[in-house]
């Protein structure tokens, strides 16, 4: 049986069952201080005659209800929970006829106050480790104002632990919101570049397709009078060009001056499959604004790299606008370059699917690990992982998903919508 399973039950165990754990402890450690154990003579605390009566035992009872109900309540209510854990070793200490609130009775006051600094705001937390020493410093004065002996070195020493418990847990806190911070950060700061370079190489597809415009008018200027059809044909294709660049520029500029409001939310998959976030580059052999025609070259790079690819074509190819079969050949470089980074797979597949009427789907997806099977490292990657594939594909408003495939491995798939009718003004 392996360790998995066990490290899984720890995480399932909430602050209220660990408080319920520390307080049962505490009973058991109570118990053997008042008992003879090998090696000792006799037990090193008297056990008081109010403990061995029915009376004793109903407070201790009592106490242990406060402390479960304590314990169910920490996660949704810890302000009321606390105050249950607080109540509880008041009367389980009675009976033991001791003179001050002993460490056993404290622990599961201790992780409470663990947990609710750690997952709770500031001012809450606060007032938590308020109510517990304060608690501790007002047994003492009631007990010194009835006349009866206080231990008041016990008691701090119960404090400092205390407040020990409650300075790690903050500690947890902090560390946490430190680093949700500085993942929303990173993903704000991902999506940011990602555009920037879909800008960038929509401003290089509208400058090459405006040479061919340039190109095309040139032509048929030359030969209206001589050859209308070749006159025709140009502006027809000028036509063309005009209509998808004006296409891409409105959908690029419709997403890119939106600013994206839920970018941080977005959920990313486990380490494995959340891609590469470093500098983007060109790969040595693509041309410098590939499509999905360079998907072959591409496929014959990854597998000098160690990874075969297989590219499979579904439905009869059709000619896409410019932005469109970039960032569908961007989406298919940056899977891939996942799979043969993180994957450990030796071998994936990508599927170009044109049967939609009105949509491109690409997906790329791999088996999983190998056995055996050593990781490469390729070289620099196209873009921010899943990040940038997801940015990509809502610039186009399509479609993403990603996640792991349910026989293993992993899939990545990108619908994009296609435009269709008239695209003038």
């Amino acid at each position: 049986m392996s360790a998995t399973p066990s490290a899984a039950f720890h995480k399932r165990v909430t602050p209220g069952g660990w408080a319920a754990v520390a307080w049962g402890l505490g009973i058991v450690f109570t118990a053997l201080l008042r008992m003879r154990v090998p090696g000792q003579e006799g037990p090193e605390v008297l056990p008081g005659f109010v403990i061995l009566r029915w009376d004793g035992l109903l407070m201790l009872s009592v106490g242990t209800l406060l402390t479960l109900r304590g314990s169910a309540l920490l996660a949704r209510r810890p302000t009321s929970a606390l105050n249950h854990l607080l109540v509880a070793p008041v009367i389980a200490s009675t009976p033991l006829g001791v003179t001050a609130i002993p460490f056993a009775q404290y622990l599961a006051v201790d992780v409470a106050l663990y947990a609710i600094a750690a997952s709770r705001p500031g001012r809450e937390a606060r007032r938590a480790l308020l109510l517990a020493e304060g608690l501790l410093v007002a047994y003492l004065a009631v007990r010194a104002l009835c006349g009866w002996a206080a231990g008041t070195t016990g008691t701090l020493a119960v404090a400092l632990a205390a407040l020990v418990a409650w300075l790690l847990g903050r500690s947890e806190g902090q560390a946490r919101e430190y680093a949700e911070r500085s993942r929303a950060q990173a993903a704000e700061q991902a999506v940011t570049t990602e555009r920037l370079r879909i800008a960038r190489e929509m401003h290089d597809t509208v400058a090459h397709s405006i040479g061919i415009v340039a190109l095309q008018a040139g032509a048929a200027r030359r030969v209206i009078d001589t050859q209308p059809e070749g006159a025709r044909q140009a502006l027809g294709e000028i036509e063309t060009a005009s209509r998808e660049t004006l296409a891409g520029l409105r959908r690029m500029l419709g997403a890119l001056r939106t600013p994206d409001t839920d970018a941080q939310e977005r959920p990313e998959p486990g380490p494995a499959a959340s891609g590469s976030t470093e500098t983007s580059a060109e790969v040595p052999g693509l041309p410098e604004m590939p499509g999905l025609g360079a998907l072959d070259r591409l496929a014959e790079l990854t597998g000098n790299a160690g990874v075969r690819v297989a590219v499979r074509v579904a439905g009869a190819p059709r000619p896409l606008p410019p932005d469109i079969d970039l960032s569908a050949f961007r989406i298919v470089q940056e899977a891939v370059t996942n799979v043969v980074r993180h994957s450990g797979a030796d071998s994936c597949t990508v599927t170009v699917d044109h049967r939609g009427p009105d949509s491109l789907a690409v997906t790329v997806e791999d088996g999983g690990p190998v056995p055996g099977h050593a990781r490469v490292n390729p070289g620099p990657g196209s873009g921010y992982g899943l990040t940038g594939m997801r940015e990509r594909v809502a610039v186009l408003h399509g479609e993403f998903t990603a996640g792991p495939r349910p026989g293993g491995g992993f899939r990545v798939t990108a619908r994009l919508p296609l435009p269709t009718g008239d695209t003038t003004p």
